[in-house]
């Protein structure tokens, strides 16, 4: 399970609070329509942020022990690079499949435009363009709704005639067209969930026909059960239900073909023979679509603990897909850092006693942890789900009955938290707190706080609990409801834990003030800031902000009851008030036991109720003076990130004798740089 970009904004909302100096800010106005150069530079020269447009910022990260590896591993971190990016285009073709021709469409449109290029309806083309490649296609990557473009039909026919542009009718619909393919992933319960959805993972099907197939293939007392539909589209052919597999020689083959090729290089670069045996079964796994092949692999790479590079490569997390089923490609390149890990190491080597004590009932407790392993590390590139919009840490792999017998790995992605720390200040903490106290605690600890959260989030969180005997996996059970219960799920034993005295104990934070700075900020994003990301009229799509959602509104009902939580109205505005902290880590170890019990028996109309009646609504009058509180301080609510480069010097022969880093300050021709070098699939 990945934490999203997302969390990062309740993070960053306490981040905003923690630098004990302001970065420099340089703004610079542009013709852009609704953009501007914002550029903040850190203190230690660096450039975090280059520019803000529409609803995001573009942020910057540098990988700080480039130099300390050896040629060896430079090679080997290349090859895992260029092997994510071989992929980038499957993330578009899943996310839509009108994705890629518009993509590219408007790509050629950018760069051979002669015309009048301080035209309103060019700078809007180029902010739809823009808007493109941080969503990875026409639909907002939160809220899913689709990006209507700012310019005209005509226009846009008019310079597509200019340069030869050719695009199909129903490519311009998919375009132009509000209600046609409305909604990336629909989550109306009430609707067609697969007929709702413009993601690219069925056709001609309906809901009931996916869950019936997959019915059929399912055991429910098979404790080793494959992730089923996991790499494959759903179709439906002369009336027979068919899976077609993304694979080399299937779906997404002229890509994937290219993974494999650097998959091969990575091998005969790996550090040791267990990361060499995960490479080749993920390279296996690609040639064959065989998920036996990718639970293999799976119980390979957790078992690769060695070394200073490791990877995240595949067909992975699954929130695009309505039914919780498809994975979206992704790829992650890291480097360890051994002396933040070490720090942290604590946590991982007492997860039995999280574990024991738990608020969770006995029954849905391990009776015994295994294989967990955590670290901190640096990011060298990310390419599909994971690019532009980055987790902040990662817990896998995500099926259950691998990480019960075999254990997870977790990592927090330090020079990303890096990023959004260096490139943020402390006006919207100063906003949306309720008192100076609260911005004291923020100010003093939430950083900290703010990582112990993803970590406890990602090691301890989703390694916890157990599916009781006999009970499918959440996927299966909970259905549309299982990712944001399962985040909201992590999300509460990181809460519950944050509170505890024994992490003072162990050293991993000064005192319970980093908790109660982390109570504070959890309920000032999941009430407050996050409904920046809200699009006006609609309800709360997006797994981790819904989950914050129900987890915070159930917490504030509670808290009325019994006096932990007040919202407070003043001059207008509401501010959340956590008068008695004890009392809430008593509550939320009350939720914790219920989400841990929905999990472990598989009960899906609990689940539903939960999401359902506290997570989803949007009250439109509180969005609204949210949306106002923060517009003067022009902080955008979303953020994409800038990749390193990556560069091979090879000798006379071809062969690779040093990789170099770069890194480009340019968000629009990083993305045509990748739109010309690895575009591998057909459109």
């Amino acid at each position: 399970m990945n934490l999203k970009v997302i969390l990062s904004v309740g993070i960053a909302t306490v981040f905003l609070s923690s630098c004990s100096s302001q970065p420099k800010v340089e703004e610079v106005p542009t013709a852009q329509a609704d953009s501007v150069i914002q550029r903040i530079v850190g203190e230690d020269g660096k450039l975090y942020q280059s520019e803000q447009f529409a609803d995001v910022r573009v942020l910057h990260y540098y990988i700080p022990q480039w130099d300390s590896l050896s040629a060896k591993q430079k090679e080997l971190v290349y090859c895992l690079y260029e092997a994510g990016l071989a992929g980038r285009d499957i993330m578009f073709d899943q996310n839509c499949k009108y994705n890629l021709p518009i993509r590219h469409a408007l790509e050629k449109v950018y760069t051979e435009y002669k015309g009048d290029k301080t035209d309103k309806n060019w700078k809007e083309l180029e902010m739809y363009l823009k808007q493109i490649w941080v969503h990875t296609g026409i639909h907002h990557h939160y809220n899913s709704s689709k990006m209507m473009p700012g310019f005209t039909e005509s226009y846009f026919d008019e310079v597509c005639k200019a340069t030869t542009t050719s695009v199909a009718d129903d490519v311009k619909k998919a375009m132009f067209d509000k209600e046609f393919m409305a909604m990336k992933v629909e989550s109306d319960v009430n609707k067609d969930l697969i007929a709702g959805s413009a993601v690219n993972f069925y056709e001609g099907v309906t809901t009931q026909e996916v869950e019936d197939y997959y019915a059929k293939l399912r055991n429910p007392n098979n404790r080793t059960p494959f992730e089923y539909g996991l790499n494959s589209k759903l179709v439906k052919e002369n009336g027979i239900v068919v899976e077609k597999p993304w694979k080399v020689g299937g779906i997404y083959g002229e890509a994937l073909e290219k993974v494999v090729y650097w998959i091969d290089q990575a091998e005969k670069v790996a550090e040791n023979d267990k990361q060499a045996a995960a490479l080749r079964l993920l390279r296996d796994f690609y040639k064959t679509g065989d998920l036996m092949k990718w639970a293999n692999f799976n119980i390979t790479w957790l078992q690769a603990t060695e070394g200073d590079i490791d990877f995240i490569q595949g067909f992975v997390e699954t929130y695009n897909d309505p039914l919780g089923m498809r994975g979206s490609y992704e790829s992650v390149v890291q480097i360890k850092d051994f002396e933040a890990s070490q720090r942290m190491k604590v946590m991982m080597d007492n997860a039995q006693w999280f574990e024991d004590n738990s608020s969770t009932a006995a029954e849905h407790k391990k009776e015994k942890v295994v294989g967990i392993t955590y670290n901190i590390v640096n990011v060298a590139g990310e390419s599909g789900d994971a690019s532009p919009q980055t987790p902040i840490g990662v817990n896998l792999p995500n099926a259950n009955w691998i990480r019960a017998k075999y254990g997870s790995k977790s990592v927090s992605l330090g020079n990303i938290e890096e990023s959004y720390e260096k490139a943020s200040g402390a006006s919207l903490l100063v906003e949306f707190a309720n008192d100076e106290e609260e911005v004291r605690l923020a100010k003093e600890y939430g950083g900290i706080a703010g990582k112990l959260h993803t970590a406890m989030h990602e090691v301890i969180g989703h390694a916890s609990g157990k599916i009781n005997e006999g009970v499918g996996q959440p996927r299966e059970t909970l259905k549309n409801y299982a990712s944001t219960i399962e985040e909201g799920r992590a999300d509460l034993v990181a809460l519950y834990f944050i509170m505890d005295p024994k992490l003072v104990e162990w050293g991993l934070m000064p005192s319970l003030e980093v908790g109660k700075a982390e109570y504070d900020g959890y309920l000032r994003n999941g009430l407050l800031v996050q409904l920046r990301r809200v699009s006006e009229g609609k309800d709360m799509e997006e797994a981790h902000m819904r989950n914050r959602a129900w987890i915070s509104n159930w917490l504030v009902e509670k808290g009325k009851t019994d006096g932990s939580i007040s919202v407070i109205n003043r001059g207008g505005k509401t501010f959340i008030d956590i008068a008695d902290y004890d009392k809430m880590r008593l509550n939320v170890g009350e939720l914790l036991k219920e989400v841990q019990r929905i999990t472990s028996v598989g009960d899906f109309n609990a689940a539903a109720a939960l999401a359902d009646n506290y997570g989803k609504k949007v009250d439109q009058a509180l969005r609204k003076q949210v949306i106002e509180r923060a517009a003067k301080f022009n902080i955008a609510p979303f953020n994409a990130m800038v990749n390193p480069l990556l560069q091979a010097v090879k000798n006379a022969d071809g062969k690779i004798i040093d990789v170099t880093v770069s890194y480009p300050e340019n968000f629009t021709e990083q993305h045509l740089y990748y739109g010309k070098n690895y575009s591998f699939l057909p459109f």
